[in-house]
């Protein structure tokens, strides 16, 4: 009997950000990712620190899957050398297909878009839709003012203290790598 191969689902930001160590922490996440046999699941751009986590995993024999929607294929250089590349209609898609393609979510540093993948999934476990972990990779404290806000949420009133359980929050891509292993285990 076969074991089925863990897929991670990666949420990053397409620019490369102000710092050289968020770079170095996505490339060092690819390649963990791919040390550890896992499945790389992500938006399939193949520009900031999306292409770096692909190509880095890529580069150490890594299995990837990327899934874009059709308007973002110019903007985000879509990454056809995937060994899985799906298209989609909508944002909304893509982060379903990629969710549901994936056994743990970690997020690196972003912007907006990387937000928006997150509270989906922090939302949905929330609701008890899923029970799959939620990593922040911390890099640099980016993560920090993040935090900050979900303890004000919470401080105020409009969610219960059990939301902060449903995040793990690591420092550096030897914690991430730790913390995956025991989730996906």
């Amino acid at each position: 009997m076969t074991v089925a191969q863990k897929s991670v689902c990666v949420y990053c930001g397409s620019r490369n950000g102000t710092r050289p160590a968020y770079a170095e922490a996505a490339s060092a996440t690819g390649k963990m990712i791919a040390d550890n046999d896992w499945r790389l699941v992500y938006g399939a751009g193949d520009v900031g620190l999306m292409g770096r986590v692909a190509a880095a995993a890529q580069s150490a024999n890594g299995k990837t899957f990327g899934v874009i929607p059709t308007h973002l294929l110019k903007w985000e250089v879509g990454k056809r050398d995937l060994d899985s590349f799906i298209i989609t209609e909508t944002m909304h898609e893509r982060k379903k297909v990629m969710f549901m393609n994936s056994d743990a979510v970690v997020v690196l540093p972003g912007g907006g878009g990387s937000l928006d993948e997150f509270f989906e999934v922090l939302t949905w476990r929330q609701l008890g839709l899923h029970e799959k972990p939620i990593l922040l990779l911390d890099t640099d404290g980016y993560w920090q003012p993040l935090h900050a806000l979900l303890d004000h949420i919470v401080s105020e009133g409009f969610a219960d203290a059990s939301l902060l359980g449903y995040i793990s929050t690591v420092p550096d891509v030897a914690a991430l790598e730790t913390t995956l292993r025991d989730a996906l285990s």
